[in-house]
């Protein structure tokens, strides 16, 4: 790894650092953020390593966690999180460059692109989500966020289940400890509370950025309806489903999913990584092509709920009972597994005219 840097925003002392040449590409975002931790955690570091390749990679970790702390804790709004990535590219004089985010950094991204458009040539999204309330329940976040302060040990262990379920027991455990090693236990639950306090839908919809949002079909962390979501309300994005349920992108099939990335970013054919020639074919998931996991009736009722109608004129329209059309929107909830009825109508409203 290079040398860590600092620049300060406005009172933040944001830690960066950069590895690779080309053209810039800035990578952040997910719950948590250690410059150190994460390049001695060897996945991660093999995918930024392969990606060094062909970007000059930019890291950053937010303010209040890893080495950026100037503040004991990660602010829950957009705000400070906008100004440090700022403050990051004009550090690294980079006037332009592409932004890699995953989960929580996606509203970040989002939000920074809506503001600096002349700052942004891509806009990649992994695992994305604009609205940290709709990822769960009230009473769930809560609960979850207690769980961490509490019981950092257990609940790094159940995160791990949750964002790396395919994983060998071995894996799993693996995972657990980096993510203890990135943050103390109160570190990390205030660092859940912003990923749910984050909302970026007021800025999704003005940005003008060539946008990509790849999800992995089975991801539990965020689900793939929160992403279509997200692909759905910035103008123009292009939504790739993946298989496989891991939620972090180096996890799993990393080569697939940055030989997608790298291709939407202008890596040519040759250039892909371990020998790996990009897909020229439309995808066969994503929007209208992948298999619809709810009903033909339940994307009907999704459609409508999206238009505004309340369940009383859909009934009357759909010649339906009230009570049936409720049943439809909980199976629909429950088969995409999504918290709330908003995100099950983006989600088909994304796939309108899907199979």
């Amino acid at each position: 790894m290079s040398t860590v840097s600092y620049v300060w925003s406005g009172s933040d002392d944001v830690a960066w650092s950069e590895i690779g040449s080309g053209a810039p590409l800035l990578i952040g975002g997910w719950w948590m953020s250690h410059l150190e931790r994460d390049w001695e955690y060897a996945p991660f570091r093999a995918f930024v390593e392969e990606m060094a390749r062909h970007r000059r990679v930019i890291r950053t970790d937010p303010p209040g966690s890893g080495l950026s702390r100037s503040r004991p804790e990660t602010p829950d709004s957009l705000e400070p999180h906008v100004a440090a990535m700022k403050a990051v590219l004009d550090a690294a004089d980079a006037p332009e460059a592409t932004l890699f985010a995953g989960s929580s950094g996606c509203a970040v991204a989002v939000e920074f692109a809506a503001r600096h458009p002349d700052r942004v040539r891509r806009l990649i999204l992994s695992g994305a989500y604009l609205d940290g309330s709709s990822i769960a329940s009230p009473a769930d976040r809560a609960a979850l966020v207690e769980l961490v302060r509490r019981s950092w040990g257990v609940s790094s262990r159940v995160m791990s289940d949750i964002f790396y379920p395919d994983a060998t027991a071995e894996q799993r455990r693996a995972y657990a400890r980096h993510q203890r090693s990135t943050a103390t236990a109160d570190a990390a639950a205030a660092g859940l509370r912003a990923v749910y306090s984050f909302d970026a839908r007021a800025a999704a919809s003005r940005v003008r950025t060539p946008a990509l949002v790849l999800h992995r079909r089975g991801d539990r962390a965020i689900p793939l309806a929160l992403g279509a979501a997200a692909a759905a309300a910035i103008p123009g994005a292009r939504l790739e489903v993946l298989d496989g349920s891991a939620h972090h992108p180096w996890h799993g099939d990393a080569a697939g999913f940055l030989r997608r990335a790298l291709a939407f970013d202008g890596v040519t054919d040759a250039q892909l990584p371990g020998g790996l020639v990009a897909d020229t074919r439309e995808p066969e998931t994503g929007p209208g092509r992948m298999a619809s996991p709810i009903s033909a009736r339940e994307r009907e009722v999704l459609v409508l709920i999206s238009q505004g109608k309340t369940d009383a004129q859909i009934a009357a329209e759909l010649f339906l009972s009230v009570h049936t059309v409720h049943r439809h929107v909980a199976n629909a909830r429950t088969k995409l597994g999504v918290p709330t009825r908003a995100a099950a109508a983006a989600w088909a409203v994304a796939h309108a005219g899907g199979g």
